[in-house]
C-alpha cells in the first residue's frame, strides 16, 4: 500500500518543514563528526506503525546512519519497549528525530485505536471500515495504519467509488434521480464503480429498495435497534454499512444487528498521538 517513492517525496516535504536551511540548535553546539547511539522507546502500550518510514527519514537526511529496526508494524508493544536502535552523526539523529517521531506517533496512535475498535468486533462477522476525515496529505499513510491494526480502508477519496450522501440527493433532486444520473455517468465514462448511497431514515430506506441500482446501503445515524429493523429488511440484497457517532462504547451493540460494515471517522480524526520517546543509547 506505500509506495516508496510517494513516500519519500512526502518525508523530503515535511523535513523541508522542519529542517529548513539548517538544524542550527545541533549544529551550533555539537561537532559536526561527533559519533552517537539512539534508541526509540514506547512510553506506552501501543500498536506499533511506521517502521520504514523512519528507516527513510534516517536514510534520507544521512546515508551514513545505521537503523536497526527491533520491532515491525503491527507488533503489540509495551511500555518500556525499544522499537529500534540507530547510531552514526549525533548532528543527523537530531535533525530526523522530530520527523521520524512526528509519523510513528500519529500512525501508532491510528493503529491502536484501531485494534481497540477491531476487538471489540470480535465473534461477529462486521468490519471496521475508516472513512475521508483523515489529515490533509497523510490519508495514504493513515488508512496504511488503519490496516496495520487490524481495520478495513474504505474508499481512499472521491475518485475510486461512488458515495451518495445527503447533499448528493437533495441537490439532484431525491434518491430516483441522483441514482439514475449516477448510473447514466458511470455508462456513459465506461467507469467501473460501485456505487453506495447513504439514507437518513426508513423512508428513503424504502425508496433506495424500491429503485435499487446501488451495490451498498449506508444507514446513517440509525438508532441499534432500527439498524437492527433496517439490516432485515434489507436482507442481504445489498452490502449495509452503519455510521454516525458509533464510538467503543456502542459499537458492540451496533455489530449485533448484523451490519456488514461499520465507518468510525474518529479512527483517523479524534487520535491522541502515541507517547515515544527518542533516547541517547549506551
Amino acid at each position: 500500500m506505500l509506495e516508496e517513492q510517494y513516500i519519500r517525496n512526502h518525508i523530503r516535504t515535511a523535513l523541508q518543514e522542519d529542517v529548513g536551511q539548517a538544524d542550527h540548535s545541533s549544529l551550533a553546539c555539537i561537532e559536526y563528526y561527533t559519533q552517537s547511539k539512539a534508541k526509540l522507546v514506547a512510553k506506552e502500550d501501543c500498536v506499533i506503525c511506521g517502521m520504514d518510514i523512519a528507516r527513510l527519514v534516517f536514510e534520507m537526511v544521512d546515508s551514513g546512519l545505521e537503523y536497526l529496526p527491533l520491532k515491525k508494524d503491527g507488533d503489540i508493544l509495551k511500555k518500556g519497549d525499544i522499537v529500534f536502535r540507530v547510531k552514526g552523526r549525533a548532528i543527523s539523529i537530531l535533525t530526523a528525530e522530530r520527523t521520524v517521531l512526528n509519523y510513528m506517533q500519529r500512525l501508532s496512535a491510528v493503529a491502536t485505536s484501531t485494534m481497540e475498535y477491531v476487538r471489540l468486533l470480535s465473534g461477529t462477522n462486521t468490519k471496521l471500515l475508516d472513512t475521508r476525515k483523515t489529515t490533509p496529505t497523510m490519508r495514504i499513510l493513515e488508512k496504511y495504519a488503519v490496516k496495520v491494526g487490524g481495520g478495513t480502508n474504505h474508499r481512499m477519496g472521491l475518485y475510486d467509488m461512488i458515495m451518495l450522501k445527503d447533499n448528493h440527493i437533495d441537490f439532484a433532486g431525491g434518491i430516483s434521480n441522483a441514482i439514475d444520473k449516477t448510473r447514466e455517468y458511470l455508462k456513459q465514462n465506461n467507469l467501473d464503480m460501485k456505487i453506495e448511497i447513504e439514507v437518513r431514515n426508513f423512508d428513503e430506506l424504502s425508496q433506495v429498495l424500491e429503485k435499487g441500482g446501488v451495490d451498498r446501503i449506508m444507514l446513517d445515524n440509525f438508532t441499534p435497534t432500527d439498524l437492527k429493523k433496517a439490516v432485515e429488511q434489507i436482507n442481504k440484497r445489498y452490502e449495509t454499512e452503519s455510521s454516525g457517532g458509533i464510538n467503543k462504547l456502542t459499537i458492540a451493540e451496533y455489530a449485533k444487528s448484523g451490519v456488514d460494515y461499520i465507518s468510525v471517522g474518529a479512527l483517523t480524526h479524534h487520535i491522541k498521538s502515541v507517547d515515544l520517546s527518542l533516547q541517547a543509547d549506551d
